[in-house]
């Protein structure tokens, strides 16, 4: 099974909530990031994508590493996401939905069935979240 490599971040609000996103075309949240250009780090990567996705600019020192997590892939079928995972605080009104986005949501601790997760979202990284 082919392997997607991404960086992926748990962001988490002063209220405890975690943010997820919903790429244009798709149908699941999943947690904002995506995919390395040639020669970026995780970090790099993660940080690109969320200035590109949501406007949001933070530097290396505002990311925690918290490990690298395997998941099937929400939109390639047969394909598996590698994500390298950061957590970082942010509030609602430092984001903004931009790029290939549709929308974000922000969900209450528990809040599994609001919206349909990508698998490695409710698998791994939203337990992280609300640890």
């Amino acid at each position: 099974m082919p392997d997607i490599h991404v960086s992926a971040a748990v962001i988490v609000d002063d209220r405890g909530r975690a943010l997820v996103v919903r790429k244009r075309g798709t149908t699941r949240f999943m947690q904002p990031g995506g995919k390395p250009e040639a020669g970026e780090s995780a970090a790099r990567t993660l940080i690109r994508e969320l200035h590109e996705e949501l406007a949001l600019r933070v530097d290396e020192a505002d990311l925690t590493p918290l490990g690298t997590f395997v998941s099937a892939a929400a939109n390639e079928p047969d394909h598996r996401v590698v994500a390298d995972a950061f957590a970082l605080r942010a509030q609602a009104e430092d984001v903004v939905v931009q790029a290939e986005l549709a929308e974000l949501r922000w969900l209450e601790r528990g809040d599994w069935t609001s919206v349909p997760l990508a698998p490695l979202s409710s698998e791994h990284l939203l337990p992280i979240a609300w640890a």
